[in-house]
């Protein structure tokens, strides 16, 4: 990963946000889901370059039982430099230091994330069981 990238702790604006999960390829979200969802992350981690926002990953959760992996997205230009491992590295780093005991963490992978997310020792639920959603 190129040393001239800043890597933040914390949230990126809203705006910023869904700009870059457009630009990623991942669905949009409303200015007010966006405003929410980010301020009530547990952990976040934002990639910038000369200040554009480049590269996020978040944790969400309770905190203490369930934690989920979202949110993790590089704009296309700076895909295969290694900015989604640096990503993925410190929100291990902070589930390693945060999580207890039988806690679940878990995430839905895209393909090819789903290969990324191997290297980091996510493994498929299924067949045991079904991930599932429903969206609004």
């Amino acid at each position: 990963m190129d040393n001239n990238f800043s890597i933040l702790h914390e949230a990126p604006d809203p705006q910023e946000y869904i700009g870059l999960r457009l630009e990623g390829g991942i669905s949009g979200k409303s200015k007010e889901a966006a405003t929410t969802g980010l301020k009530n992350s547990l952990f976040a981690v934002s990639i910038y370059d000369q200040g554009v926002l480049i590269g996020m990953g978040r944790i969400i959760g309770d905190g203490g039982a369930f934690f989920q992996v979202v949110d993790i997205v590089v704009k296309p230009n700076y895909q295969g430099k290694g900015l989604g491992k640096a990503v993925m590295r410190e929100l291990m780093d902070y589930l390693d230091n945060h999580t207890y005991s039988g806690s679940y963490v878990s995430l839905i992978a895209d393909d090819p994330a789903n290969k990324l997310y191997e290297q980091f020792g996510f493994r498929y639920t299924y067949p045991a069981s079904h991930g599932m959603y429903r969206k609004y």
